[in-house]
């Protein structure tokens, strides 16, 4: 794979608090699955294409700490899709990848998000959909101020951030 053959895309995964199921999505393959292997969890699982922009996000060395958003089309198809996320205070745990566009199994994850959805806004032509990352989510009491690896990963540690 050349430097000039890369690209970025997202595979985003939804889902409600303390629950299983959801959505997952990634940004590149214009109407196809594409798969995703976690190393984490050692899942394959396939992502339906939709078009969404993920944007806001600011990593630093004892990781971030900041609010993302998730840009969709205001249309028929994602309006029911972000009403229930929005209203469901879903999860969201986006990965940025490197990808090569000749191979989907080909790619680096750049940087993993984990957020929760915490408010929406919208315009005519986009739904916007705010996330505050798990830190911030703790401050104000969601998900009830517990960090679960399942939650947030393996957590960065700082002076901070405690591990007892």
């Amino acid at each position: 794979m050349s430097d000039s053959t890369l690209a970025f895309a997202h595979y985003m995964t939804l889902r409600p608090p303390d629950q299983a199921g959801g959505f997952a999505f990634q940004n590149y393959w214009v109407g196809e699955d594409a798969p995703f292997f976690n190393v984490d969890t050692g899942a394959r699982n396939n992502f339906g294409f939709m078009p969404f922009a993920f944007s806001g996000v600011t990593v630093t060395k004892t990781g971030d700490n900041q609010p993302a958003s998730i840009a969709l089309p205001n249309n028929e198809l994602s309006r029911p899709f972000a009403t229930t996320v929005i209203e469901g205070q879903y999860l969201a745990n986006v990965r940025t990848v490197l990808i090569n566009p000749d191979n989907k199994e080909d790619y680096t994850l750049i940087n993993r998000y984990i957020g929760q959805i915490v408010s929406g806004q919208w315009t005519s032509t986009a739904l916007t959909i705010e996330l505050a990352s798990v830190f911030d989510a703790v401050g104000s009491d969601v998900p009830r101020k517990r960090l679960t690896q399942q939650l947030v990963g393996r957590l960065p540690l700082t002076s901070r951030v405690r591990v007892s």
